[in-house]
């Protein structure tokens, strides 16, 4: 697309995304632009999203992106990290196996509706097309999955689970079984398997499954580092 197909309302005095307090034009800038990468993911995916079309999506000067962003990784990598500030917390329903039950539920649900899954499908459909977007996605799952390990902790002080349950690889293993069939066999998903998937995590946490020998933690280099769980 051409610069004058780009929205008119330049920001090109804007700092660096993030410099600003929350609320400002900065923050205002960095969401247009976020929304707009989403939107270009869901429809065309990474190959065919461009510059062009994040400036006339977002009314953000192409000028400003370059700048900003300096490509289309930039932008992909910078959704993804405003994706990851919410305040979305796991569930607290007073068990381990409501918690991981409503947890998983929730997850078979937003993927369910095709308009929220639109853009975690295109940004783990990207993490392989791209070495940034694949950086930027697993840090994302970590950071997701370290709020996720609440609800293990809140497990082992109740001591429903042995003490040293390695709480990164309880959540991990639960919700193994719901992206194999979203992004490997195409399978749908539904509360059935979230509940069964929970109930499997569950039993293998009292069997201690998760206890005990070293287990490597993923890095955002793609790396991994050899971290002693626990012993109860």
């Amino acid at each position: 697309m051409s610069d004058e197909k780009a929205a008119p309302r330049a920001v090109d005095s804007d700092p660096a995304p993030g410099s600003r307090r929350p609320g400002g034009r900065t923050a205002r800038t960095r969401a247009a632009v976020r929304d707009a990468v989403l939107t270009g993911l869901a429809e065309q995916g990474f190959p065919g999203l461009s510059v062009e079309y994040v400036a006339e999506h977002s009314g953000v000067h192409k000028t400003t992106l370059y700048r900003r962003w300096g490509n289309v990784e930039g932008l992909v990598v910078d959704a993804l990290e405003l994706a990851g500030e919410d305040s979305w917390t796991p569930p607290d329903t007073g068990s381990l196996r409501g918690d991981l039950r409503a947890l998983l539920r929730e997850t078979a649900d937003s993927f369910r509706d095709p308009a929220q899954a639109a853009a975690p499908t295109a940004f783990i459909a990207t993490a392989f097309q791209s070495p940034r977007a694949a950086n930027a996605l697993r840090a994302f799952y970590s950071e997701r999955f370290g709020r996720c390990e609440e609800v293990v902790r809140r497990a082992v002080e109740r001591d429903e689970i042995p003490h040293g349950t390695d709480a990164g690889a309880l959540i991990r293993a639960a919700s193994a079984p719901l992206f194999l069939r979203l992004f490997i066999t195409r399978e749908p998903v539904d509360e059935g398997l979230a509940d069964q998937a929970a109930d499997a995590a569950l039993a293998a946490a009292l069997a201690g499954v998760f206890t005990g020998p070293t287990r490597p933690t993923p890095t955002t280099d793609g790396t991994a580092t050899g971290t002693p769980a626990p012993n109860g």
